[in-house]
């Protein structure tokens, strides 16, 4: 057995208004940085009342970023400067690099029983930020789902579980972004890579997270991990589940504006400038992976 990462510390998302009035969860941001590094932002956006969401993110700018959208429940519709128009479903994700700079929208639809679903930006380092922009979308039916321990599912985005790679590959800050329901009265260590950095946000019944000196967290809350090789995570009378999400830190300057980040005023200053006068677009053609169909992502974020 390798490390055991302690738990850093618990954050509880907090309630915000994104888009053109989207009411969701914000579970960390910008004023948390650089902690999350190389992520930058995780959104839950779940709600039952469609008049939480149904104004959406219309069309608005992205670079020096990827953009990650995770649906669990509900429909979203998109369309992008690309030519790209579709939906995303329930169980699908879409991995969009925005690199160089793409203009997109997203609109939610009427769902039932409810819209629940994430968005998580990953910063991109300062050589790749103005890259062609591309897409990764996979459908539900293209996510594996493991057993890599009795009493124990994983659903693998991106990484490798159990010698099952995940369908998200080829990403810069070689990620992983896991799915996991541990049931009731388990206990599952995870290796993770030591240097990363690692998080897990709760969905779902609550886990004690950490060895001996863990902490136990329950829905909306996020885990953030010390450095180490294994993430355990221990189950008494309720199932839990979470997402369990890694990356190798960039440790650069951070300069961000919205739904554009880059590395100096001046790279922003000048990208909202291009926005602007109509030269944003200068990236070039995208070179988008496109196994399946085209899915949503979410408005700008501070």
């Amino acid at each position: 057995m390798g490390t055991i990462r302690a738990v850093d510390r618990l954050m509880q998302s907090r309630p915000t208004i994104e888009g053109a009035g989207v009411k969701l969860k914000r579970a960390f941001g910008s004023p948390h940085l650089p902690l999350f590094d190389p992520f930058l932002l995780l959104d839950d956006f779940h709600s039952d009342n469609p008049e939480d969401y149904l104004a959406g993110f219309p069309m608005h700018p992205h670079r020096g970023i990827e953009t990650i959208t995770y649906l669990l429940q509900g429909r979203v519709l998109h369309k992008d400067s690309m030519g790209h128009s579709g939906a995303i479903e329930a169980g699908d994700v879409q991995w969009m690099t925005a690199g160089g700079g793409i203009i997109h929208e997203e609109m939610p639809q009427v769902s039932q029983p409810a819209l629940w679903g994430f968005q998580l930006w990953a910063n991109l380092p300062a050589a790749q930020k103005m890259m062609a922009p591309r897409y990764q979308e996979i459908r539900r039916d293209q996510i594996p789902a493991v057993s890599p321990a009795p009493g124990v599912t994983v659903h693998v985005i991106c990484g490798r579980v159990a010698g099952v790679e995940g369908p998200v590959r080829e990403i810069v800050i070689d990620p992983e972004y896991l799915d996991v329901t541990v049931a009731p009265q388990t206990q599952y260590d995870h290796p993770v890579k030591a240097g990363h950095r690692v998080f897990a946000y709760v969905l779902d019944g609550e886990g004690r997270f950490g060895g001996q000196d863990g902490r136990s967290a329950g829905v909306e809350t996020v885990v953030l991990f010390a450095d180490g090789d294994v993430v355990r995570v221990a189950v008494a009378g309720r199932a839990v589940r979470f997402l369990l999400v890694s990356g190798k830190p960039i440790g650069e300057p951070i300069a961000w504006g919205g739904p554009i980040v880059m590395n100096t005023r001046e790279e922003l200053t000048r990208a909202f400038e291009e926005y602007r006068d109509g030269t944003f677009l200068q990236a070039g053609p995208s070179t988008a992976r496109r196994p399946t169909r085209p899915g949503p992502q979410r408005r700008s974020r501070n």
